[in-house]
């Protein structure tokens, strides 16, 4: 570890926390109505799509329009991938996206996790890539959010059950949000040599005589929603590590502070519509406080390098195996827990080849739940999901019904929360045990022992938590992955925000009640600890058997000098 290192990571938590309040209050402006400089545009999109914008829909209205609008897109986008080879924008004449694979996709893009098994470079095309996944990018993070402003109104507010209008959520967060930011970062990175074409792809001859295409395309356009949008999905293989996505410092700072400008932002939005901006501060200091511990633990492994070369009196600057030397060891480590705090699976280094510890932290990230700063929009709604968990558990302890910011948690609430908390880990579990079991699963494995192990459980707590970063030593191309793999981000993305919009209307439908001396307080150190506390024991409850057969085990044999 470096001072240079160190003032890297300090630099980008302050900018996070500088941006917090004024991203906040833009988001906002955009979902209570008064962010209207775009307002013929967001009319003629109502009046042509049929929507009644003052429609206050009840929280199954809210869902089910939720549902309807994942299922469509979802179609639409994999029959366009099936007929890619008859569609335009197609210059190098790309074949269609195979069933298995179109089914996987067009569900990862869908729900937000931008999985993929596919090589972009040479799988899609132009038109794939800008009209349908980049189309995705977009919409799922809308969504998102539109479900986390459910949320915040059905704590704000008693009514009835009514917790707002999917339609006019979708409609403003694309609109007012995420298309003016993504156009911004788009110019910025295009500035600093993130390309921006529709070229056909270059021919070039290295020095030594060899033959290298050169992929070519739509890129900066992409690159800009893939982070803002905590998307991740790649337009080159190589992902974020990829020069033409990523060519500068610049743009490697750009992103990272992209995955979470969003995500840091709302908690003050939430402050402000619950009328307690303590409490969303309390929220943001969780946040960070957890992140902070995943970074230093993170760079401490990488920095520390590999004991097998320490023990032979091998001098190295750590462990540098996966990782873009442009970068090092710091920026990859601060990427990798960045892009696993927050539901992006964007990557500039190859998580499989951290060390055991390193590689742990990204991979509990996920099993927390992608809490921390989060996804766009499901990195809120889960910490409040959190934070009516632990005011439950203090009310416990005082013996008094809980109470959440006005609101009294009952059965019916915790039941929700609870049916929340525990689909994740059962589908991560199950997928990940059946996988070891059958052969099918076994034969994607291209890592024996533990390491294999870390690969499976990995790839299932990445799909059904949204992520879509790997320990890419899987073979994830065959009919069993693409099939599960993608039967897993659809459980991990609707499996739990249906419970939390059921949670919000739940809330929106009990009175509010004032506080008493026996209220357990939203707003102080102590709450932050107990938040911090549950979050972490509900994690290392569930995953902790699975992560001691997978990277514990690998370190303590590394230690002792044996690899996979």
């Amino acid at each position: 570890m470096t001072a240079n290192g160190w003032l890297q990571i300090l630099v980008f938590s302050v900018v996070i926390l500088a941006v917090t309040k004024p991203v906040g209050i833009y988001v906002l402006r955009v979902y209570d109505g008064t962010m209207r400089w775009l307002s013929p545009v967001e009319r003629v999109i109502y009046r042509w799509s049929g929507i009644d914008p003052e429609d206050d829909q009840h929280w199954t209205r809210y869902a089910a329009a939720l549902l309807l609008f994942s299922a469509v897109s979802m179609l639409v986008t994999y029959l366009s991938l099936r007929l890619q080879g008859s569609l335009p924008l197609n210059p190098f004449h790309r074949a269609a996206v195979v069933d298995r694979q179109a089914f996987e996709t067009a569900a990862s893009f869908t729900t937000n996790t931008n999985w993929q098994s596919y090589i972009g470079e040479t799988t899609m095309s132009y038109l794939s890539q800008m009209m349908q996944l980049a189309f995705h990018n977009f919409v799922s993070a809308a969504t998102g959010l539109a479900a986390a402003v459910a949320l915040a109104r059905g704590i704000a507010r008693r009514s009835g059950g009514r917790i707002g209008n999917f339609w006019v959520d979708l409609v403003r967060g694309t609109l007012y949000l995420l298309l003016p930011m993504s156009l911004v970062l788009a110019v910025l990175l295009a500035q600093q040599g993130v390309i921006q074409n529709f070229a056909p792809y270059v021919t070039a001859h290295t020095l030594e005589g060899a033959r290298q295409v050169l992929a070519m395309g739509p890129v900066a356009s992409q690159e800009a929603i893939k982070q803002l949008g905590t998307n991740g999905g790649g337009f080159f293989n190589a992902n974020a590590a990829h020069p033409f996505e990523n060519p500068t410092p610049w743009t490697n700072f750009l992103s990272m502070s992209a995955i979470f400008v969003i995500p840091a932002g709302v908690t003050y939005t939430f402050g402000r519509m619950v009328k307690n901006q303590k409490h969303g501060w309390a929220l943001w200091t969780t946040m960070f406080v957890l992140f902070a511990g995943g970074v230093t633990a993170t760079y401490w492994a990488e920095a520390r390098g590999n004991p097998i070369h320490i023990a032979h009196g091998v001098t190295t600057v750590g462990n540098m195996e996966g990782k873009e030397v442009r970068f090092g060891i710091a920026n990859s480590a601060l990427h990798a827990v960045v892009t696993t705090d927050a539901s992006c699976g964007a990557v500039n280094a190859m998580h499989d080849s951290f060390t055991p510890l390193g590689g742990l932290v990204p991979l509990v990230n996920i099993q927390l739940g992608e809490l921390i700063f989060g996804g766009v929009g499901s990195g809120l709604y889960g910490m409040i999901v959190m934070a009516i968990l632990t005011v439950f558990i203090a009310g416990l302890m005082v013996g008094r019904t809980p109470e959440y910011l006005g609101k009294k948690i009952q059965s019916r609430e915790v039941q929700m929360a609870m049916l929340y908390v525990l689909s994740f880990p059962a589908v991560v579990l199950i997928f990940t045990a059946a996988s070891a079991i059958l052969p099918a699963g076994r034969a994607g494995l291209n890592n024996a022992g533990p390491h294999g192990l870390s690969e499976m459980l990995y790839a299932f707590t990445s799909v059904t938590g949204n992520n879509g970063s790997a320990f890419a030593g899987l073979t994830g191309t065959t009919y069993y992955y693409n099939t599960l793999l993608g039967l897993g981000t659809l459980f991990g993305r609707f499996a739990m925000i249906v419970p939390m919009l059921a949670l919000a209307g739940f809330l929106s439908e009990g009175r509010t009640v004032p506080e008493s001396a026996g209220t357990f307080p939203v707003t102080t150190p102590l709450f932050v600890v107990l938040l911090i506390g549950v979050i972490l024991i509900v994690g290392a409850l569930t995953f902790f058997p699975a992560l001691s057969l997978g990277p514990v085990v690998e370190h303590l044999l590394m230690s002792l000098g044996k690899v996979f």
